[in-house]
C-alpha cells in the first residue's frame, strides 16, 4: 500500500491510499474555496448528562447533487472537485462541513446549567472507490482490504491528536437514512469526549466482569456461535449474527473471533477474511426485498485513553427497512423515551438473510 498526503485549497488534509507503488498524486486543487468555517460548539445537557455539538454551518453543506456534480468524485478537464486526481483507489480528506473541528472561534455562555465550549476533534470522508455507482457491496476483497488499512491508519493518526478521545468509522447508505452525496463513502468522527452508547457498553461490559469474572462481548458471541440460530454467515476469522435483542427490523453484528480494541489491532488473516463475509452479507440485504437497503454500518472501537481493556472490536449495520414498501420510523417510544420496539423477530431476521440470494 501507498500512502500519499497533500492538501486542498483551502488547507484541509487530504491522504490517498493506493495499492500501487507508482501512482501519481501530483495534481493540486485548483479551485478557489471559502475560508474553513470556525469550529461547533459543544454544549453539555446536564440532565443527561451528554454533550450536544452545534455546528451550524453545516446548513449549507452540499446535498444531494446530480452525479455529473458529484464532489466525491475524481476531477476531470473542466469539473475540479474534493479528489485533484483523475482517479483514485481510496481517498480521505477532512469534511469541508466539519460537525467536529475547524478553526477556533468564540462562543458565548449558554446561562442556565448548560456548560459550553469549542467543538475541538476532526471529521473526515472516507471515498471508498472512485467509481460513483458503485457500493461497498461490490468492493473486491482486495478493496475492502485497502479500506480496511485506511480505516486503522486514521484511527491511529487521529487517536495521537490533542483533546481527541473516540475514533468513531461509519458508512450512512441511502437517502431513507438521510445520506447528502450518493457517491459509496463513510465518514469518521475523532470526537473530543466518549460518546454516550459506548460509556453504556463499556459500563455493562465493567458489570458483567464484577459479576462472572468474563468479557462481555465474548460471551455474547460464544453464545451466539453455540446457539447458531441468528448466526449469518462465519468463516475463521469473523462470526456475523442478528443480536437476540436486535432493535431494528434487520440488524447484524460482525465480530472478530478475537478480541481486539480496535481496527489498528487486526493482523493480516483477520483484514484479508473480512471484506468477503461483509460484502455477502450487504448483498443478502439488497437481496431481501430486491432494492438497495438503506443502512448504517458503525464501528465499535476501544476509546483512546479509557475502556481499552473493556471494549472488543466490532461492527454494527442495521436497515431501517422492514418491508418491501415499509421503513421502520423512530417515534414515539423510540425518539422520546429511547425504548425500541422491534417488527421482525430477530430469529426470523436471520433466516431471511442466510437464505436471500447470493453470499
Amino acid at each position: 500500500m501507498r500512502r500519499t498526503t497533500t492538501r486542498l485549497a483551502d488547507g484541509r488534509e487530504l491522504i490517498y491510499f493506493d495499492r500501487r507503488e507508482d501512482a501519481d498524486r501530483s495534481a493540486a486543487d485548483t479551485r478557489e474555496l471559502p475560508p474553513r468555517p470556525p469550529a461547533s460548539e459543544l454544549r453539555h445537557d446536564p440532565v443527561l448528562d451528554e454533550w450536544v455539538a452545534v455546528a451550524g454551518h453545516r446548513q449549507g453543506r452540499t446535498f444531494l447533487p446530480p452525479a455529473d456534480q458529484c464532489p466525491l468524485c475524481p476531477s476531470a478537464p473542466g469539473r475540479a472537485t474534493e479528489i485533484p486526481s483523475p482517479d483514485y483507489d481510496v481517498a480521505v480528506f477532512e469534511n469541508r462541513f466539519p460537525s467536529f473541528g475547524g478553526h477556533a472561534g468564540a462562543h458565548e455562555d449558554p446561562g442556565g446549567l448548560s456548560e459550553a465550549r469549542a467543538g475541538a476533534g476532526r471529521c473526515e470522508v472516507v471515498c471508498f472507490t472512485s467509481a460513483h455507482d458503485s457500493s461497498f457491496a461490490a468492493l473486491s476483497p482486495d478493496q475492502v482490504e485497502l479500506v480496511l488499512a485506511a480505516w486503522a491508519d486514521r484511527t491511529a493518526e487521529l487517536s495521537r491528536l490533542p483533546g481527541v478521545e473516540q475514533v468513531f468509522c461509519f458508512e450512512n447508505r441511502g437517502a431513507e437514512i438521510g445520506i447528502t452525496l450518493a457517491h459509496p463513502h463513510g465518514q469518521i468522527y475523532a470526537y473530543p469526549y466518549v460518546t454516550p452508547r459506548t460509556r453504556r457498553m463499556l459500563a455493562s461490559a465493567a458489570r458483567h466482569r464484577e459479576r462472572t469474572g468474563g468479557d462481555l462481548f465474548a460471551d455474547v458471541l460464544a453464545a451466539e456461535r453455540k446457539a447458531g440460530v441468528r448466526v449469518v454467515a462465519e468463516n475463521e476469522h469473523w462470526t456475523a449474527f442478528v443480536p437476540a435483542a436486535a432493535r431494528w427490523p434487520f440488524e447484524v453484528h460482525v465480530y472478530p473471533n478475537r478480541r481486539v480494541p480496535d481496527l489498528t489491532a487486526l493482523d493480516a488473516g483477520e483484514r484479508a477474511s473480512f471484506g468477503p463475509l461483509y460484502t455477502g452479507v450487504l448483498r443478502r440485504l439488497d437481496g431481501l426485498f430486491g432494492v438497495a437497503m438503506p443502512y448504517v454500518a458503525a464501528w465499535h472501537q476501544a476509546p483512546v485513553r479509557q475502556g481499552r481493556d473493556l471494549a472488543y472490536l466490532h461492527l454494527q449495520l442495521f436497515s431501517i427497512r422492514r418491508a418491501a414498501e415499509k421503513l421502520k420510523y423512530l417515534a414515539g417510544s423510540e425518539s422520546a423515551m429511547g425504548a425500541f420496539v422491534n417488527d421482525v423477530l430477530p430469529e426470523e431476521a436471520a433466516r431471511q438473510l442466510r437464505t436471500s440470494g447470493d453470499f
